[in-house]
């Protein structure tokens, strides 16, 4: 009898330990906004990007260099092999992942990444130096085959910072790619001859497309789709008219939402609403200068802006059409209320987390979900 007692309190304990394991544990309390947070997933590594796959499963990715797959019951998968060897250092490693809009048909996924050396020389010319590359495989069981660059940030150079960097396919099928200035280098955001600072249009194989504004430009890297960028972590479609907003880091202060048109030069570092870290100097000439675009909206003192997404879902009642920013310094979620294109008003959510929030995406349950930057991050569902 007291084996069978023993058994029995042993098999409750195990349960129990498995139930907690699951993504389905109890939600946070409501708060003052009536959101809770849902565990959909745990225990993963700094994680920087999320995309869903057509049946709900959710791919993430590690900056240490790891492609999980989570699975419906929130379980990560063991490390999808066929992921390029990345330069974790800094702020690099392994970042954004996205599904191609024919995954049914192709199965590509596509990961952006610090990527090591400078493979466009042969032997390389450093092996010091790094830069944002984009790779694509196809995803077959727990593998991605194939894998190809399709996309190199030229110049590499020394660093551990701003390597940007989202990955967002528009309606036509172009691949928008946002890429950081590489923080030593800022004054190159300026200079169309090379990809600091810069939004990236390509076609899904790496091609350029031939509508590009600055295919025709002389000595301008045909890639280039808009300029004067600092760091981009956070990019979305207005789901609208389909147009391409981005967010960036400021320095100290000033960071920015902005509505990203072709051609059009965002004005860093030449004017800002930041300062110099320490010193609060001005960067820069102004606020504002003519030829140069102002942000949508623009945080000071910064939240050090991420992820982002556009709500078209009811699922939170009036707030279908606003955007949505995560903050890694703030430690919150922004939304942000538009009329057209214009930014109403804000509001912090999430006040209590008190986690760093690296991406924001609608999942295709119409909930919202964000990564929390932490060794142990996760993935939290925010219900309403």
């Amino acid at each position: 009898m007291k084996m069978q007692w023993r058994s029995l309190v042993m098999g409750m304990c195990l349960a129990a330990l498995a139930a907690c394991s699951r993504a389905d544990v109890a939600p946070t309390p409501p708060d003052a906004q009536g959101l809770r947070l849902r565990t959909v997933a745990s225990g993963l590594a700094n994680p920087w990007g999320l995309a869903f796959l057509p049946d709900g499963r959710m791919l993430v990715t590690e900056r240490s260099g790891q492609l999980r797959l989570i699975g419906r019951d929130g379980q990560p998968s063991q490390p999808i092999d066929g992921v390029p060897e990345v330069d974790a250092k800094g702020q690099g490693g392994l970042l954004d992942v996205a599904v191609d809009p024919q995954f049914t048909e192709n199965g590509f996924v596509y990961l952006s990444y610090a990527e090591k050396g400078d493979p466009s020389h042969t032997p390389p010319s450093s092996a010091e130096v790094n830069g944002t590359a984009v790779a694509r495989g196809k995803l077959v069981g727990n593998r991605l085959e194939s894998t190809t660059v399709i996309f190199r940030q030229q110049p590499k150079v020394r660093g551990s910072a701003h390597f940007g960097s989202r990955l967002v396919f528009a309606r036509d099928g172009r691949l928008f790619i946002t890429l950081g200035d590489r923080f030593a280098h800022r004054d190159q955001a300026q200079n169309l001859e090379n990809h600091f600072g810069k939004v990236i249009r390509i076609e899904s194989d790496g091609r350029v497309p031939k509508d590009n504004p600055f295919v025709s430009t002389p000595s301008a890297r045909p890639e280039i789709w808009s300029y004067g960028h600092r760091n981009m972590q956070g990019a979305a479609l207005h789901p609208g008219t389909g147009e391409l907003w981005t967010n960036e880091h400021g320095p100290q202060g000033g960071d920015e939402i902005n509505l990203d048109l072709p051609g059009r030069n965002y004005g860093w570092p030449v004017i800002t609403y930041g300062a110099e870290y320490g010193s609060g100097k001005a960067i820069g000439e102004s606020t504002a200068k003519t030829g140069m675009e102002q942000p949508q909206h623009h945080w000071v003192p910064s939240i050090a802006t991420s992820g982002m997404a556009f709500l078209t879902s009811e699922r939170y009642p009036g707030w279908k059409g606003d955007v949505f920013v995560g903050g890694l310094a703030g430690k919150t979620l922004v939304r942000l209320s538009l009329d057209g294109n214009k930014v109403t008003g804000e509001q912090r959510l999430l006040s209590d987390l008190k986690e760093r929030i690296r991406a924001v995406v609608q999942g295709p349950d119409g909930w919202l979900y964000v990564l929390t930057d932490h060794p142990k991050g996760r993935v939290l569902r925010v219900e309403r």
